[in-house]
């Protein structure tokens, strides 16, 4: 089943989001590999594709695991959410509809 996966960044994290980036990029892209991800991203804070200085307001991961627990365990062990990157992650089952 697919679960979104959305994580709230806790207020000025870009910093440390950046010092743990490519070891969550590294999980998510296994995920990509296993071919279980269907769309990973950060919001950022502003208006803008490259928002600078502004950062990211938090990342959305939409993504296939085998029960809400597991997706739930994923979520709770990625670099953002044990560094203090998320002030919050949210975990839901996802039904896919378009396209």
């Amino acid at each position: 089943m697919l679960y979104a996966i959305m994580g709230t960044d806790r207020e000025n994290s870009l910093e440390s989001r950046l010092k743990v980036r490519e070891q969550h990029l590294e999980r998510v892209n296994a995920l990509q590999a296993e071919g279980r991800l269907i769309i990973a991203g950060p919001h950022p804070a502003i208006d803008s594709n490259d928002p600078g200085e502004a950062g990211f307001s938090g990342s959305l991961i939409i993504a296939e695991f085998e029960t809400l627990d597991e997706a739930s365990a994923w979520a709770n062990d990625d670099p953002y959410a044990t560094t203090g990157v998320f002030e919050s992650v949210v975990v839901k089952p996802f039904k896919r509809v378009l396209p």
